[in-house]
């Protein structure tokens, strides 16, 4: 069974700066897209960022000039860049890659922005 291992979540002061990663721990096929996704405390969880194969990623308008996504098709790889980190943006954090058979979750970091 094929799992993502994320690392990169932390403890970081507002307007700090995190680098989330998330590898695939062997090969997936056919991945149509892939995404992160967070969950606030006390709120329901929601999409970060999205990357297509073959499109353009796309932004929460919270978090929009502010983190980038990239991903790595061949190496089953995705990132998730952070910076101005706000408190708001404290959340467990999940990356995502979906095929045409089914989806890959991580097991989730958590990312706290506090001074």
């Amino acid at each position: 069974q094929v799992q993502l291992v994320e690392s990169g979540g932390g403890l970081v002061q507002p307007g700090g700066s995190l680098r989330l990663s998330c590898v695939a721990s062997g090969s997936i096929f056919s991945i149509n897209a892939m995404a992160w996704y967070r969950q606030p405390p006390g709120k329901q969880r929601e999409l970060v960022a999205t990357i297509p194969s073959d499109g353009s990623a796309i932004y929460a308008d919270s978090v929009k000039g502010r983190f980038i996504i990239s991903g790595d098709v061949a190496k089953d790889a995705l990132y998730l860049q952070m910076n101005s980190l706000k408190p708001e943006d404290t959340a467990v954090y999940w990356c995502v890659f979906r095929t045409r058979t089914g989806s890959y979750w991580g097991q989730g970091t958590q990312v706290t922005v506090s001074s």
